[in-house]
């Protein structure tokens, strides 16, 4: 794939698969190239400063494999290091390249979807803690309020394979209910974490039952962000056409790991339901 100038998309396990496959349903024709830190995941508990430099491995490895566009497809990433490596790395190294986040794109529509202006985000501890998806949805949307809540048991979950399994229901309900004692106005609820539009069944099965004691509840929206950062992706290069000339569009998708191929190639199946053919790389 040395020819070709892929979109390059990156997370820190399994969870940007479902970012990935949003984009290529919308996107077909171009080239992909995932990248998984998958043998140092997960990023959530890890401090601003290990993030910044494990994702800046991750971008500099697909820049060298061709790729003039990277996504961010982990929440973590993109609320800890996006900033940094847009205004600190890119104007002096790399000043042709681009790196987009995953934040912004659901922020920027879920003002319009929330009636009440009341937002729940469901996110891993790290991008909680950042606010940045509060600070992203109140620059956009003055009259929001955003409020938080951790779901620290629904990674590994997801990435256990459990997150079909009755064990799943306790984790996801105390999550909602945390939510959504903070503010009983919350229509709308961002899933801000790759990894849980797989635990969405959960979701919605519990809301149908906390709904029996709220029957608020009953209308109340989740939104997975695959399909609004596949929009945006192509809004954005409908916007930069000088990007959109430089990728090649073959319709091809490469995937690599830090960890096992073999494990990966298992777990993705679970995120993509197809076979894949995965390659082995060391990032330092």
């Amino acid at each position: 794939m040395v020819n070709e100038r892929c979109i390059g998309i990156f997370d820190s396990g399994y969870g940007g698969l479902t970012i990935l496959d949003g984009i290529r349903q919308r996107m077909p024709e171009y080239d992909y190239i995932y990248l998984g830190d998958n043998a140092r995941a997960p990023y959530g508990t890890r401090s601003f400063d290990v993030v910044y430099e494990f994702t800046l491995q991750a971008v500099k490895k697909l820049f060298e494999m061709n790729c003039p566009l990277v996504i961010l497809g982990c929440n973590t990433a993109s609320a800890k290091a996006l900033r940094s490596i847009q205004q600190k790395y890119l104007p002096q190294y790399a000043p042709d390249r681009r790196v987009l986040g995953v934040i912004r794109p659901t922020a920027e529509v879920v003002g319009d979807i929330s009636c009440t202006k009341h937002i729940g985000v469901l996110a891993t501890e790290g991008t909680i803690k950042s606010e940045s998806y509060k600070l992203e949805i109140e620059k956009l949307h003055p009259d929001c309020t955003i409020v938080g809540q951790s779901c620290p048991m629904w990674v590994p979950l997801v990435e256990n394979n459990e997150f079909d399994k009755p064990g799943a229901d306790y984790f996801v309900k105390d999550s909602l209910e945390k939510l959504l004692s903070q503010d009983p106005l919350i229509d709308t609820i961002i899933l801000g974490c790759t990894h849980y539009p797989l635990l969405l069944p959960k979701i919605k099965q519990q809301l149908v039952q906390l709904s029996t004691l709220n029957s608020q509840l009953s209308t109340l929206k989740v939104i997975p962000q695959g399909h609004y950062i596949a929009t945006s992706l192509e809004d954005y290069l409908r916007r930069h056409p000088e990007m959109d000339q430089r990728l090649t569009r073959g319709g091809t998708c490469q995937y690599l790991t830090t960890e096992s191929a073999t494990k990966f190639r298992e777990n993705a199946s679970l995120f993509l339901h197809e076979e894949v053919n995965v390659q082995h790389i060391t990032l330092n």
